[in-house]
């Protein structure tokens, strides 16, 4: 087949498949699906506050991305099966390659945000690092024609939208001097920039898995390699060694399990993010699940007292640089894509896979979340296996865990958990319905 007819082939396909009503569907679940995201983006940074307890930044980061480990391999089986993800991985073995990028590309980031943490606190280090949503909007356009042809109004509602966002990172950067010594507010800026920078990067290999019609819940399976091996290449070389590292994290043995559960709570974040990307695009999925500013906003303030004794002035510029990002934010994720818009996006996923010879009918089912096949995900053995382990992980040192001595006020985090698993329950049950989590 050639060039042009492959090309014809895969938009034809999607057109069917993917009618105005089929698309508004999908439109508005991805946006559902960047709102629950943010929620629990949002909490999963809250075990690193422990680095003001004097826990290393590493041994944090480690321990987070074993939970990530643990819960990117335990929840695709549990809701999949493994061999759901291995027929994903004969479609399109090139992406084993972009999804380990990716995740050495977030074992950097997570570890600078908790430096970014420990030095100007998570209600200010949150806005900053959630700059990538520029960085999304620029790539999403450069390289997967996001907001071609998409009009006017949609332009000015993404432009306008960044323009906002970037007032309220400027007043946030302003109020970080306010609250720490003049080397660490800009060590922590610089710190939670550098995350945004490779985060927003890190959303290239994300649009390319699913303009491929590879499932969220097979990419971050492989994700997963390269954050396990990139962290702990990071901590041994900064700890001094294999040695000074299991010195460090028998140290902090009482307090893994939060940073163990973190991790998890960050990739049912990660998924719904996913989720967000493959059905409004990263200009769009990115900003939505950036909303975890306000979550973070929330936890900083509410449950770890950050801010306390500061002036009105301060408050006033960090809750009022928060907004100003999530309404910046809003604006963006409210100018959807149009039929013309997504005619570009068919050319894009046209372009993925005549370049690496992937079946244009699996393509087109995928972007149009259905299924290339009738048959179900069946579970195995071994993904009943891989579900244990994880859980057993988690038991084991659930078991050894003690409370960390933070002065919480235990009602308000039952709230704001009763409110994630509301969203949770909401997004997880509609992204069901209308796709079964293709």
């Amino acid at each position: 087949m050639s060039v042009d007819a492959a090309a014809s082939a895969v938009e034809t396909r999607v057109a069917d498949a993917l009618d105005a009503a089929r698309l508004r569907r999908l439109q508005a679940l991805g946006i559902f699906c960047g709102f629950t995201a943010g929620a629990w983006l949002g909490a999963a940074e809250a075990p690193t506050k422990l680095v003001t307890i004097g826990v290393s930044p590493f041994v944090i980061s480690l321990a987070m991305v074993l939970g990530v480990f643990l819960a990117r391999w335990s929840v695709p089986a549990l809701i999949q099966g493994t061999a759901y993800v291995g027929a994903d991985l004969r479609q399109a073995p090139h992406l084993v390659v972009w999804a380990i990028l990716a995740g050495c590309l977030w074992a950097v980031a997570n570890t600078l945000t908790i430096f970014a943490i420990r030095d100007v606190g998570l209600s200010i280090a949150f806005p900053l690092w959630n700059t990538n949503s520029l960085l999304g909007i620029l790539w999403g356009f450069v390289f997967f024609n996001e907001l071609r042809d998409a009009g006017w109004s949609r332009w000015l509602g993404v432009l306008g939208g960044t323009l906002v966002m970037f007032a309220g990172a400027t007043l946030l950067a302003l109020a970080s001097s306010t609250v720490a010594t003049r080397e660490l507010a800009f060590r922590g800026v610089v710190a939670a920039l550098t995350a945004g920078v490779l985060w927003g990067t890190m959303y290239i290999p994300y649009r390319k898995a699913y303009l491929s019609g590879m499932s969220p819940l097979s990419f971050v399976t492989f994700f997963t390699i390269g954050e396990v091996a990139m962290m702990g290449g990071l901590a041994i070389g900064f700890t001094g060694g294999v040695a000074p590292l299991w010195q460090e994290l028998a140290r902090a043995q009482a307090v893994l399990f939060w940073l163990l559960l973190g991790g998890f709570v960050w990739v049912i974040g990660d998924l719904f993010q996913q989720y967000a990307a493959k059905y409004v695009g990263i200009s769009r999925g990115i900003p939505l699940s950036n909303t975890n500013q306000l979550w973070g906003l929330l936890w900083g303030i509410l449950v770890f007292g950050e801010l306390a004794g500061a002036g009105r002035g301060t408050y006033g510029q960090v809750i009022g640089g928060s907004l100003l990002m999530a309404l910046g934010a809003g604006a963006i994720a409210l100018a959807s894509a149009t039929g013309r818009e997504h005619l570009r996006w068919r050319e894009a996923a046209a372009r993925e896979s005549r370049r690496y010879g992937i079946d244009p009918e699996y393509v087109a089912a995928r972007m149009a979340g259905r299924e290339a096949t009738t048959a179900p995900p069946r579970r195995r053995w071994i993904d009943w296996l891989i579900v244990a382990a994880a859980t057993a992980v988690f038991v084991v040192f659930a078991a050894l865990a003690e409370v960390p001595p933070l002065a919480l006020p235990w009602a308000r985090v039952a709230l704001l958990a009763l409110a994630m698993l509301a969203l949770l329950g909401g997004c997880g049950w509609t992204l069901w319905r209308a796709t079964r989590f293709s």
